[in-house]
């Protein structure tokens, strides 16, 4: 899941500062949690769909009355009609996103070339650099319409100009797939840019396992060409791009452990913004207690560490309300620690499966003591609904689990 805060519509500045938003890859947009809402209120609460937030009938209209302020005989009334017939709603976000651009194939010029240049026109009446994923069909149109030998030049110009305003990183993956080193010493090119947003489009374009995107096989097998462009990126002064640069590390991370340790081992230690691209991309390796890498960050101490009054407020929890624990650490010596803690969810076929969560880094002081209280929510969400049966909640520290509790999930 990919989570992000924004202020949410018809709410106070103040109360959309507790709001949460969750994206995740099956396309919704939901508040998953929210402060100040009871768990009833939390469990009646209905995401909306991101396909219906970003592909409706006024985005659409937008959109032909952009390319018909500049192509006065475009068929707008013919475009839409077409896209929004009766078997829309039933189409998901990507597949919405693709009945745009076929039918601005259909619509539009057949001459690339020509095409272009209207869709260059009608995007500049969107704002810049706010990237939008409802405008995914302007380079989705570079992918289906440019692929053309005789259309590279224009087709990566496009590519570049159209990622600032939504994000191109889909787009590129089947030239990427058809002309790999072609495509490497673009990206290359691309890493030299003023605009942070072609900057990112570098790293996040080659990521071998985007979501969403076409996987790139070849570079899960031998990832050396991403990282070749990735070290052009790893002092980068956008946080924008040093999100991406850290994603694709952590997704090489899961295919190539032993490759990320060393590079985090070269990496660590030199500059402040590399530094937090290797934090991130090693987020998996952490997780999974990869000793290694642990000890790059300076959680290697665990000997002198103590666990006390680890408890759980109920035995039970219902599905819909939220799970307390607490627990005191302690420590002889001045120590960096790591807390993070293990829920075991009962699945479907009755097994279970753990997810590991972040508590908190901290460095203890000799002697110093401190108490953590956590709460964790049971609430179905879009990404995971929960099963009753016996879980457990497992207190991890330093990468090593410390001691572990049972309760049981209900449903009311």
């Amino acid at each position: 899941m990919i989570c992000l805060t924004f202020p949410l519509a018809n709410i106070s500045v103040e109360k959309a500062k507790l709001s949460l938003i969750a994206f995740d890859g099956e396309g919704f947009l939901s508040q998953v949690a929210d402060l100040r809402q009871s768990p009833l209120e939390k469990r009646n609460y209905m995401p909306e769909l991101m396909k219906d937030r970003y592909y409706n009938y006024n985005t659409i209209h937008e959109l032909a009355m952009c390319i018909n302020a500049v192509y006065p005989t475009f068929r707008a009334d013919d475009f839409i009609a077409n896209i929004m017939d009766e078997t829309w709603d039933a189409l998901e976000l990507k597949a919405r996103m693709r009945r745009i651009t076929i039918n601005l194939g259909k619509y539009l010029p057949h001459d690339y070339e020509h095409a272009l240049g209207i869709l260059d026109k009608a995007i500049a009446g969107y704002p810049v650099g706010i990237v939008d994923s409802g405008l995914l069909y302007f380079p989705d149109f570079v992918e289906m319409y440019g692929q053309d030998e005789r259309h590279w030049d224009l087709s990566m110009a496009a590519l570049e100009r159209y990622t600032r305003y939504s994000t191109a990183e889909f787009a590129v993956r089947p030239f990427i797939i058809k002309h790999e080193a072609r495509m490497i010493a673009q990206m290359t090119a691309w890493t030299e840019h003023d605009n942070e947003h072609v900057r990112r489009l570098a790293s996040e374009g080659c990521r071998p396992a985007l979501p969403w995107g076409q996987a790139l096989t070849s570079f899960k097998k031998d990832p050396s060409p991403v990282l070749q462009i990735l070290e052009r990126l790893k002092a980068d002064p956008s946080l924008y791009v040093r999100k991406s640069v850290a994603n694709n590390l952590n997704d090489i991370s899961k295919t190539h452990p032993d490759l990320i340790t060393e590079l985090a081992r070269d990496w660590y230690g030199k500059n402040e913004h590399t530094d937090w691209i290797v934090k991130h991309g090693c987020r998996t390796l952490l997780k999974k207690g990869n000793r290694a890498v642990l000890d790059i960050f300076g959680f290697s101490d665990v000997d002198c560490v103590n666990v006390v009054n680890f408890s759980l407020d109920a035995a039970s929890v219902c599905v819909g309300e939220d799970m307390t624990f607490s627990f005191q650490i302690e420590t002889k010596k001045e120590t960096k620690v790591r807390l993070e803690y293990g829920i075991d969810y009962v699945r479907a076929n009755g097994r279970r499966s753990r997810k590991i969560f972040k508590i908190s880094e901290l460095l203890l002081r000799e002697n110093e003591k401190k108490s953590y209280r956590k709460t964790h929510s049971f609430v179905d969400v879009s990404s995971r609904k929960h099963y009753p049966g016996i879980h457990s909640v497992t207190l991890i520290v330093n990468g090593v689990e410390w001691d572990t509790l049972n309760f049981k999930l209900s449903t009311l």
